[in-house]
Parts: structure tokens; sequence; C-alpha cells
């Protein structure tokens, strides 16, 4: 300041203006990071002074750094070692860093440092190495290079091994139990493939962009462009794939069947209670289910209700301005809430109960294989859904009972399986 350079840290920078504190009391990270750091991390400041732009970064990498971060007061800060009222630079034979002085300055926190624990940097750069290298920071360079080759290629390899022996297996086991029960046709299967990827995108998507600070977007990039219009473009495709399903289940006849057997009945109120009374014990015998339970009912449902909420409130904000010209502004805050708190909801449910029956139950693990080819094993069959009818009773889909049926069910007749399935007849 004496010399004229205005950028100089004056009393109020480091001590504040209107509440002025002793830095003895502030915490590691607040020194660091809100103290020294408001300067030596500005890239305006270490420009025009030809200052290093990392300082802050590799402190806060180092031991010292990662110990504050972590609510540490016994590691040493910014001013442990460059000292608060008399920073010099390191060339100066005054300064708390100057070579000859390291021992003292070191062994303040570390009794018995000698001169070659001194010697260990703090502000350690592997980039800054590569074009200015001393022996250690090249040595330091070429350790992490080895063991990142080392990283991949063992657990690369692994991954492989590992990869190949699950596939063996799981097609080995595949074969052995066999699937010959059709569930769902082709047209059901590309529905639901496009409309789980397109839940999976927006939900990445649109984390990333409510967190833009989180690991999720940084992942994604640093445009935020680019996590918007793919967003956007997630949400066009499962608003197409609703709306196709809605033509498919008024036009199609295994549309239109499909629906009738979603539709709730009286029946699944009564499932509702047995399946309560077996999962706590109360009954030695579960509910005996007709092609679809209380469970997926509950389910589609929820995915149809869900996509209208999700839908109308993501067009909403996403034509904010054509919508204020009708409705007040502040239903767009409000569709923006529910936008967010939906999405929460949704994915946790997916992850609870849907992963629950499509990956983590015993009888289908490590996946419930109909959504790529549409069937299923015997034996899952008849565990969750015996009440299905003999083929000349079944839907064109070949899958089935109707509404009426399912309140009426006949006697399931397990010989029936193989010839009602095994055809795989199906309307499409």
């Amino acid at each position: 300041m004496a010399v004229g350079k205005r950028d100089a840290p004056t009393c109020t920078d480091c001590h504040s203006e209107h509440k002025i504190e002793g830095l003895k009391s502030a915490s590691n990270l607040k020194i660091s990071q809100e103290i020294c750091g408001r300067c030596h991390a500005s890239e305006r400041l270490n420009t025009k002074y030809n200052l290093p732009q990392d300082r802050v970064k590799t402190f806060f990498n180092s031991y010292h750094g990662l110990a504050a971060q972590y609510g540490s007061t016994m590691a040493a800060n910014c001013g442990s070692c460059h000292g608060y009222h008399k920073i010099l630079p390191s060339s100066d034979p005054n300064s708390t860093i100057n070579q000859a002085r390291l021992v003292e300055t070191c062994g303040k926190c570390h009794p018995g440092a000698n001169e070659k624990f001194s010697l260990g940097k703090i502000h350690v750069d592997i980039a800054a190495a590569q074009s200015a290298p001393d022996f250690s920071s090249e040595v330091n360079w070429w350790v992490r290079r080895v063991y990142l080759a080392l990283i991949f290629l063992t657990i690369g390899g692994m991954l492989i091994h590992n990869g190949l022996l699950f596939y063996k297996k799981v097609s080995a086991h595949l074969r052995a139990s066999g699937r010959p029960v059709l569930r769902m046709s082709l047209a059901q299967r590309w529905q639901h493939a496009v409309l789980a990827g397109s839940f999976i995108v927006l939900a990445v998507t649109g984390f990333a962009l409510k967190f833009p600070d989180s690991g999720l977007a940084r992942a994604m990039g640093s445009s935020e462009p680019f996590r918007r219009w793919t967003h956007r473009i997630a949400g066009v495709a499962l608003l197409l794939v609703g709306a196709y399903h809605l033509a498919y289940l008024l036009v199609r006849r295994e549309g239109r069947r499909l629906v009738c057997d979603l539709f709730p009945i009286k029946k699944d109120l009564t499932d509702v209670i047995a399946a309560l009374r077996y999962l706590t014990g109360l009954s030695k015998e579960k509910p005996k289910i007709g092609r679809f339970g209380y469970a997926e009912k509950m389910e589609y449902w929820a995915v149809v209700w869900g996509t209208i909420i999700m839908g109308a409130t993501g067009l909403a904000i996403w034509f904010k301005m054509d919508v204020t010209r009708f409705l007040p502004r502040w239903l767009v805050d409000v569709g923006l809430t529910i936008h967010y708190y939906e999405a929460i909801l949704a994915c946790l449910a997916i992850i609870v109960w849907h992963f629950y029956h499509v990956i983590f139950d015993p009888d289908v693990y490590p996946l419930n294989l109909a959504c790529w080819d549409g069937k299923v094993s015997e034996h899952w069959q008849q565990e969750e859904h015996p009440l299905e009818l003999p083929a000349g009773e079944k839907s064109a889909a070949g899958i089935g009972p109707s509404v009426n049926e399912m309140s009426n069910p006949p006697a399931p007749e397990a010989n029936h399986i193989e010839k009602i399935y095994g055809a795989g007849e199906v309307d499409r």
C-alpha cells in the first residue's frame, strides 16, 4: 500500500469493517478460504501481479487443507506458515517460509521437525511440475502415472472378468429355468423402453439443473444449455410415448384389454388386506393374483398421474412467457415446486418399489427380463399370477383375463401353462 499498490489488503480486508473480529477465534477453514482465499484465489489479482494461480486450490488438496475442511482446529492454516501482519516472500531472510527458517516454522506444530522434514511441499501442483519439474515433483508425477495405469488395468481386468462370468452364469440360469410364459408384447416392451430411458435422462438432467454445483452436474460438463436442452428433449420423448400409449389403449385390441385388466376392482382391496396378513405372519396364504395385482395397478396409475403432472408443470415452466399471458406468475412458481417434489417422489418410488419387483426380488434377480423379450419363468408366473387363464380364454396379446373373469376366477391349472405361452402368439 505504501508504494502505491491499492490492491494490497488493508486491515478491514481481513478483520472486516462493521464486525471487527480477531482471527485467533476464526476457524482454520474461514481463514484459508474466506480471508486469505478471497485475494489469493482471484484470477484477476494473480494475473495482474504474476502470482501463482493455484495456491488456494493446492492448499485445500494438502493434508492441512483437507483437515481444515473437516473441521480440524489443530491443522495449520495459511497464517500458521506465512504469518499474519508480516507476510514476506520466501526469498526474504526474515520470512517465516524462508528456507533457513522452515525448521523453526514447521516445529511450532511438529516438535522435532528437522531439515529434511521441512523440505516437504504444501502446494503440490502436478500440472506445474510437468512444466518446471524438480526431482521430487518429477518422481511424484511418475508415481501418479504408474498408479493410474495400474488401477485402470487391474480394475478394468477385474470388471471384464466378472462381467463375462456374470453373463455366463445368468445365461446358464435362464436356460436351466426356462422362461416360456409370455408377459409383455413387443408394442408394450418398446413403450416401456422409451418410458424408462426418458425417465432416467429426465431425472439425471433435472437434478443437475436444480443443483448446478453438484458432482452430478459437473459430470455432465460445464454447459448449462446442454443439460437444459437434454432435459427438454427427454421430456418431449416422455410426452410423445405417453400420447402414443393413449392411442394404443384406444385403438389396439391388446391395448383395450390392457387398460381393462389394469383398472382397479373390488378384489384389489381384499388382496391388499390378504397381503398384509400374509406379510405380517397372520396368515400362511398369500393372495392369488390374476394378470395384474394391486402392486402393478398402483404403479401403472402412478405413472399415468406423474406423467400428466410432470408434463403440465414442465411445459408451463418451459413456456412461462406464454403461460403468464393467461395465468398469474405465481402459478408458474407453484408449478416449479410441484415439478421438483413430484420428481423426488417419482424417483424414490422407482427405486424403492419398482426396482425391488424387477431387480431385487429373489425370484427375478438380477433382472426380470420380461422388459427385454417379454417372457417370464413358469415358477414366477405360478408364484405371482396363478389366476391367469388358459390360452382359449386369454386376450389376443396372449396375456390375462378380463376384469369380469378376475372377479370370479376359475381354479388355475398348472399343466396348461406351457401350452398357453409356448407358442407366444401376440396380436401385433
